[in-house]
C-alpha cells in the first residue's frame, strides 16, 4: 500500500473523546492511514475539541439527521474506508452499515454479549456489573451490525473486578484496556482486510 492511496477512517464521538484522541494519536505519524473527520452526534461534546486540537476537522450530525437525513450522513463519510465508533450513543442506522459492511468498527466497555443492548453505555454499564457481583470487566471491539452490540467480535480483552471495586474503580480499569488495545486492534483489522 501507498501513502498516496491511505486508508481512510472517519471517528463517530457523542461525549469527552479519550478513545478518539488516543486512535488520532495512534495514527497520527502513519502515511498509510489518514482520519480526515470526527462526526459527532452532539456540538457540546468534549471530543470535538480534542479533534480540532490535533488538527482533524469536525462537524456535527444530530441523532435527528442520522436517522432522517442519509444523504448528508453519505455525503459526510465519502472515500473513508471505515467507521470507526468512540464512544458513540445514538444507534447506527441500517442505511449506513448496508454501506459499510463489516467495516464499522465499535469498542463496548465490558464483555460481550454480559451488559450489552438498549441503555447499556457508559456508567450504566459499570453499575451492571458491580451489581451482578462479576469478578472480571473488561471490553469488546466488535462490527456493528443491525442489533445493538450483537456484532461479530474482533477482540475481547479483561481485567479482574474486586468485591471492593466500586463502578468508578471499574470504569477506571476499563478505561485502561481501551487506551491499551483499541487502537492496535483497529490497526490489525485495517491493515489485515483487502480494501473494499
Amino acid at each position: 500500500m501507498t501513502p498516496t492511496n491511505p486508508i481512510r477512517l472517519a471517528i463517530f464521538v457523542t461525549g469527552g473523546g479519550t478513545n478518539c484522541e488516543n486512535i488520532i494519536r495512534y495514527f497520527q505519524s502513519r502515511t498509510d492511514v489518514q482520519i480526515p473527520i470526527v462526526v459527532s452526534s452532539r456540538s457540546d461534546a468534549y471530543a470535538l475539541v480534542r479533534a480540532q486540537r490535533l488538527g482533524v476537522p469536525t462537524t456535527v450530525i444530530t441523532r435527528q439527521q442520522l436517522n432522517d437525513d442519509p444523504q448528508l450522513v453519505l455525503d459526510t463519510v465519502t472515500g473513508c474506508d471505515y467507521i470507526i465508533l468512540a464512544g458513540f450513543l445514538p444507534k447506527v442506522p441500517e442505511y449506513l452499515i448496508t454501506q459499510f459492511p463489516n467495516r464499522i468498527i465499535n469498542i463496548h466497555p465490558a464483555l460481550l454479549p454480559k451488559h450489552g443492548g438498549k441503555g447499556m453505555w457508559g456508567h450504566h454499564v459499570h453499575e451492571a456489573v458491580k451489581a451482578a457481583g462479576d469478578t472480571e470487566s473488561g471490553i469488546t471491539i466488535h462490527f456493528v451490525n443491525a442489533e445493538l452490540d450483537q456484532g461479530e467480535h474482533i477482540a475481547q480483552f479483561s481485567t479482574p473486578i474486586l468485591p471492593t471495586d466500586t463502578p468508578d474503580d471499574i470504569a477506571d480499569k476499563v478505561h485502561i484496556l481501551e487506551m491499551q488495545h483499541f487502537p492496535q486492534v483497529i490497526d490489525q483489522v485495517i491493515t489485515s482486510t483487502p480494501r473494499p
